[in-house]
């Protein structure tokens, strides 16, 4: 692709965008900047398309800005909320904004001579401003009518029983007034983010018309949703975060690889750096062969490799295999935990498998693995049953402490796919 629109195009990836965008990105290479919310200690998978973007911005040649809002944090943005945000102390929004900064500098350059990347705290300039400096230089230029008929504003006033606090009412001034120091600051033309924050992001156009005379330009995302129309990044466990310590590798991997057929192919356009060609070719995999999942295998390879790297992605990968058999060396109890999460488990105290440990014929008929001894032996001799992935083949076998997976859990395996987890209370 020649040109940055184009291919967000192509990637469905535009939702909007001001009136002369295009002429503009056609003679100009521009700062822009995006904002990220911090008020959680990490970014999860609905982040991404943002993040994302500022780095497609990046390689077309223009410089990113991302914003950690630690000014903005401290009020709550209204947008895409129901209910008023419960407000972060200090310290637990600066914990939050070093955690973040972090995983913002996993997909934006700052090193690159040419257009290098920055990352900006909006605390620095708004904890400073004063209220009368702010009425008189913002919000002089903003009537309610035009604030209230904004979506992320009107939706809450709709609401019954609900309503607005004057606090979040005055979030859409404060990312205006964002937009109008980064334009002054660091020449920034252009703000990007999701198609929530289209009333934020005029708000800005509209400020820096009003005081500069000049002419700014925004553009959103679309908010990513499941074809089914359950909400992207959400799972019965809860949110997807870019924390391994929130997130295992393994369930991030997991989450990618589960996407379902209607799905797979714009999670490809909208997160992956393939191209136009390689999403076409899994799209035809996908058509004739859907069994196979190509797709979803390329798309958790990729996402999991941004994301966690290499070791993360074979970690991933392994853990992954070890459903079907695979090796359980070299994962941790946490990984078993992950991946054994959803199967049926038994608890064993630690005494019952210390010296010389319990035989796996008790460990069988204790967890209903088997329904008698009998059974039990027969599955042995048939080669059906399995410790740690390991074929038992004696009747007589014994499970120790040692064969465990760090002192905290045994894996039976009955045929192919019939596991049970057992734990070692200590």
């Amino acid at each position: 692709m020649s040109d940055i629109l184009s291919e967000l195009s192509w990637r469905g990836l535009i939702q909007d965008q001001t009136d002369g965008l295009a002429e503009f990105l056609a003679k100009n290479k521009t700062t822009l900047y995006t904002g990220f919310d911090p008020t959680a200690d990490s970014l999860h998978v609905g982040s991404l398309v943002p993040m994302i973007a500022l780095a497609r911005w990046q390689r077309f040649g223009h410089t990113p800005i991302a914003i950690a809002g630690g000014g903005t944090g401290m009020i709550g943005d209204p947008s895409g909320r129901s209910q008023e945000r419960n407000l972060l102390t200090p310290d637990r929004l600066n914990y939050n904004l070093e955690k973040i900064k972090g995983q913002l500098a996993m997909l934006v350059d700052f090193e690159v001579k040419s257009n290098p990347a920055k990352i900006v705290n909006n605390a620095d300039w708004l904890a400073s401003v004063s209220m009368m400096d702010f009425l008189r230089n913002v919000g002089k230029h903003f009537t309610v009518n035009y604030m209230v008929s904004k979506d992320s504003v009107k939706s809450r006033l709709e609401r019954e029983g609900e309503g607005i606090s004057f606090t979040e009412f005055s979030y859409m001034l404060l990312q205006a007034y964002d937009f109008l120091v980064l334009h002054n600051e660091h020449n920034c033309q252009v703000q990007a983010g999701g198609s929530d924050q289209w009333g934020n992001i005029t708000a800005g156009v509209e400020l820096i018309r009003r005081v500069k005379g000049e002419k700014a330009h925004g553009l959103v995302y679309p908010l990513i949703t499941k074809s089914d129309g359950s909400k992207f990044g959400k799972t019965a466990a809860g949110a997807i975060w870019l924390d391994p310590e929130k997130t295992s590798p393994y369930r991030f991997y997991q989450f990618w690889f589960r996407s379902e057929d209607n799905d797979v192919i714009d999670y490809l356009k909208f997160f992956t750096w393939l191209d136009e060609a390689a999403v076409a070719e899994l799209a035809h995999a996908t058509e004739t062969a859907a069994h196979e999942r190509a797709a979803q295998r390329r798309l958790a390879q990729e996402m999991t490799m941004m994301v966690h790297g290499q070791d993360g992605l074979s970690k991933a990968e392994q853990a992954s295999e070890v459903l079907f058999g695979g090796d359980l060396d070299g994962l941790s109890g946490g990984d078993i935990a992950d991946i054994f999460a959803d199967v049926p488990s038994s608890e064993l105290p630690l005494v019952d498998i210390e010296g010389e440990g319990k035989a796996v014929l008790d460990l069988l008929t204790m967890t209903s693995v088997c329904s008698s001894k009998g059974d039990a032996r027969r599955a042995i001799q048939g080669g059906g049953i399995y410790l740690n992935n390991q074929r038992v083949t004696d009747n007589e076998q014994m499970a120790t402490l040692a064969d465990s997976v760090e002192g905290q859990f045994l894996v039976l395996r009955r045929g192919r796919k019939k596991y049970h987890l057992v734990k070692i209370l200590r």
